[in-house]
């Protein structure tokens, strides 16, 4: 969805978080009611390695809907359970690197070009170093995958009140891990500017889509403090995403936030846009 003839932006829904009254699989239906084109998600699989029954189910229920898939997680692990990814912990590593080819596969099979990877909480019995070390070698890993299907892999600044023990809570660190991968040689990887999560840091949200948007690899946007959509909190949303649109940002806006009431219901404040704009 392109939010109106002013402003090029274009709108996809996370299906992990929006559309949750329904199963996986018709959850790319009902975005499409809802007149959305692209949809992304987190892992949706409860291991590394689904079936291919699995895998088909998913692409089928995509295509049928017409919609495309512009955003996929890399595995996290139990993110309910607290997980936060895997490619730093040497404990989770080896879920990180059998999923690596599953997760690039089905991105190159659906035409999706962004791959987040979530980095993992912190290992207390490892340091800092050592766990930024293996996310390096990771993240070029999966970024050479990633590559010869043509994506992106994104890396994701979190919240710390929400991700107590994720270490990568700042939009600095995390464009200091994109310059160490891309210092191995390996440029298709990226920023992915989650307003919601910046905004609950303290950052300043506004002067980072202005300066840095163009350079972003993905945006995902919620309100703040109660990650309900635009308009239910504190963020000034014609500002944001004007700004954002006029950086020369050219990806998706991912939808990543808990609906206030139903799904179908929560994106009245696109119409509020437009008119705003």
């Amino acid at each position: 969805m392109t939010l109106s003839s002013q402003l090029s932006l274009r709108f996809g829904v996370n299906l992990s978080i929006l559309f949750t009254e329904l199963p996986l699989l018709q959850r790319p239906a009902a975005a499409a009611e809802a007149g959305f084109d692209a949809v992304e998600m987190w892992w949706p699989f409860d291991g590394p390695e689904p079936s291919d029954k699995e895998l088909d189910a998913l692409a089928g229920a995509i295509t049928d809907a017409g919609t495309q898939l512009v955003g996929l997680n890399f595995d996290a692990g139990d993110m309910a359970a607290g997980n936060r990814g895997l490619l730093s912990r040497p404990g989770d590593s080896a879920r990180f690197l059998a999923n690596i080819d599953v997760a690039t596969g089905f991105a190159g099979q659906m035409g999706t070009t962004v791959l987040n990877a979530l980095y993992g909480n912190r290992d207390p019995e490892v340091g800092a170093q050592a766990q930024e070390e293996l996310a390096t070698e990771n993240l070029v890993l999966a970024a050479q995958a990633a590559q010869r299907v043509g994506a992106t892999v994104v890396i994701e600044a979190l919240n710390s009140f929400e991700s107590p023990n994720y270490p990568v809570t700042t939009s600095k660190y995390a464009n200091y891990l994109v310059e160490r991968v891309r210092s191995s040689g390996q440029q298709n990887v990226g920023f992915l500017a989650d307003l919601y999560h910046l905004a609950r840091m303290g950052e300043p949200v506004q002067r980072l889509v202005e300066a840095e948007g163009a350079t972003f690899g993905h945006v995902q946007i919620a309100d703040t403090p109660g990650r309900g959509q635009p308009g239910t909190g504190e963020l000034d949303w014609p500002a944001l995403l004007g700004g954002l649109d006029a950086s020369g940002y050219s990806g998706h806006v991912g939808l990543e936030y808990r609906p206030v009431g139903p799904s179908a219901a929560s994106f009245g404040w696109l119409s509020t846009l437009k008119e705003a704009a």
